[in-house]
């Protein structure tokens, strides 16, 4: 019997197709929502620049995160996370997310994050296996980190004018190739 995909007929391989799904695991990738953008959003949007602003400052108090998550070989599901923050007595952040995927049990994830130089910032977050690196490029920031099953994460935050809200856009990968995409909005509450 043929294959038929996206409405177009295929003939059936006479052989078994050597294509194997990559061992990506969906469980982590699913955690990965919008709530990566958390820690360090920026109320430094240029319209809202004309005085020196912390952008950890923007997670001080409670934030929400609403993103659409698009995992290779999977059907699009919605993303939820609400978070609390605090502004140490050394300037560094600490956020507590409650992360909540349609089909998943809440989990909490942890963030620590410090300024370590002019537009530079680094940290940690529970979720990823090593160091979170975060730069100021222009009028947006770009985080990057590592997960388990090799998992590479690029975080695009976009912040809007009036500094309540940014714009989330994240791609990870996996031996270069792109197996989720994920767009949302987060939101200071």
């Amino acid at each position: 019997m043929p294959l038929t995909l996206a409405g177009r007929r295929f003939p059936k391989a006479e052989k078994p197709l050597a294509f194997q799904p990559l061992p990506v695991s969906f469980r982590r990738v699913r955690s990965l929502h919008l709530a990566f953008a958390a820690p360090i959003l920026m109320a430094a949007a240029p319209a809202v620049a004309a005085t020196q602003v912390n952008p950890l400052s923007f997670f001080e108090g409670r934030t929400e995160s609403n993103s659409t998550i698009k995992v290779m070989f999977k059907q699009p599901y919605r993303g939820f996370s609400m978070g609390h923050g605090r502004i140490e007595e050394d300037g560094s952040l600490t956020l507590v997310q409650r992360v909540q995927d349609d089909g998943e049990t809440p989990h909490e994830r942890r963030w620590r994050v410090r300024q370590v130089g002019p537009g530079r910032f680094a940290g940690t977050m529970s979720d990823a296996s090593g160091p979170v690196t975060i730069e100021q490029v222009g009028d947006r920031y770009r985080f990057r980190f590592k997960m388990k099953g090799k998992l590479n994460v690029e975080q695009w935050l976009t912040p809007l004018p009036g500094g309540a809200s940014a714009i989330s856009s994240i791609k990870v990968r996996r031996l270069g190739l792109v197996v989720a995409n994920i767009e949302g909005m987060i939101r200071k509450r």
